[in-house]
């Protein structure tokens, strides 16, 4: 197992307490580095089932690297990724089929493809992993697209609608295998905030309805407050908070708190300042 990560304040970390559930993913010692750069430095984490957990940090912090080795795509240098109490990371790419096809992942521009139409997106993934008839698979997508609102833009293409429409769309593809867990990288992102908030409520359905585990990585505080049972926050690859939307407003890191009230550091200063 990983080395204690000791740049959380104890009183920020919020560990399981007595008879809570066992942890869905977990991190034990995670390193990561891609050539010199070390991006991950000992990272320990344990992910709750049926609860919204929000992954916050700077560009570069080792958000989207994380999330990367959460669903498989990524192998830890060192350290252990665990699934339901198994060890996924040490599986080869064929024996990963069954922990993937439990999990969902929404990228940050939907990622859908333009020459399928919206029912053909949903119904992608139903096709490649599932033995289902034409009629079941037309009932399933038809049930996702109603979850997420947009049941009449099964025929439309994705050029066709709106970026937040797209948005609801991936969710949808990512929720028609019933996934234990969905990944949201950025859901957010390019939209007005009336859109957003209508991401941050299909989140929040998924949760109090469908019993969902999420991971979200995002830089947008309004939907971490609103979203998040739990937040942690990277920063130069380590766990630097663990806590709750209260008590990540109150925290006393500096580092915190210049990242939540959205205020540059004194280095990001000096760094833009003109030199004669």
């Amino acid at each position: 197992m990983g080395e204690h990560n000791s740049d959380i304040t104890p009183n920020e970390s919020t560990p399981p307490g007595p008879g809570a559930s066992e942890p869905i993913l977990e991190l034990h010692g995670v390193y990561k580095r891609f050539g010199p750069l070390e991006v991950l430095k000992g990272i320990d984490l344990a992910i709750a089932p049926g609860k919204t957990l929000v992954i916050l940090g700077a560009s570069g912090s080792g958000k989207s690297v994380m999330l990367k080795i959460l669903i498989g795509l990524l192998k830890p240098d060192r350290g252990e990724v665990c699934f339901h109490g198994r060890r996924i990371d040490d599986l080869r790419e064929h024996d990963l089929v069954d922990a993937r096809g439990r999990m969902g992942f929404v990228f940050q521009m939907g990622a859908l493809f333009d020459s399928l139409s919206v029912t053909e997106n949903i119904a992608f993934p139903l096709r490649e992993q599932r033995n289902l008839s034409d009629a079941e698979i037309e009932r399933i997508v038809r049930d996702k697209l109603r979850s997420v609102g947009l049941d009449r833009l099964g025929p439309e293409f994705p050029t066709q609608i709106s970026g937040g429409q797209r948005k609801r769309v991936a969710i949808a593809r990512a929720l028609v295998t019933d996934p234990e867990v969905v990944f949201f990288d950025e859901p957010t992102t390019g939209l007005d905030p009336i859109r957003a908030d209508v991401m941050n409520e299909l989140v929040i359905k998924l949760r109090n309805e469908l019993h969902v585990t999420a991971v979200v990585v995002t830089h947008d505080m309004a939907s971490a407050y609103k979203i998040a049972d739990r937040i942690v926050m990277l920063h130069e690859g380590r766990l630097i908070f663990d806590g709750t939307a209260e008590q990540i407003r109150s925290s006393a890191d500096q580092r915190v708190r210049d990242f939540v009230e959205g205020r540059a550091s004194a280095s990001d200063l000096e760094t833009i300042k003109t030199r004669r």
